[in-house]
């Protein structure tokens, strides 16, 4: 087992990905000597990035819209989250402090 330094975290596996991928999209965009891509593929590969962006941005906010429909009350930690404060008001009234 690794021990959780030695694990990648989720954003270093997002930053190895799109280092991958940006790399890539270099290489190709740059046009090294000796490859020449046809023209519709050039006209598709330089705004790629751009692309990639916006679509990125799609999924997080559905990400985002789906979990905040998703999301479920939890009504035992409210009600212990109550009783916490109200201890906590009553410890404090003990000791002189008024609301």
């Amino acid at each position: 087992a690794l021990s959780p330094q030695a694990a990648m975290t989720k954003l270093g596996q997002w930053l190895c990905g799109l280092a991958l991928l940006g790399s890539a999209w270099a290489a190709l965009a740059l046009t090294p000597p000796g490859l020449q891509l046809p023209a519709p593929y050039r006209q598709a590969l330089l705004p790629l990035p751009i692309y990639l962006l916006v679509a990125f941005g799609c999924y997080s906010l559905a990400t985002v819209g789906y979990r905040l429909a998703t999301f479920n009350d939890c009504e035992e930690a409210a009600a212990e989250l109550q009783e916490h404060i109200r201890a906590a008001r009553a410890e404090l009234r003990q000791r002189g402090l008024r609301f």
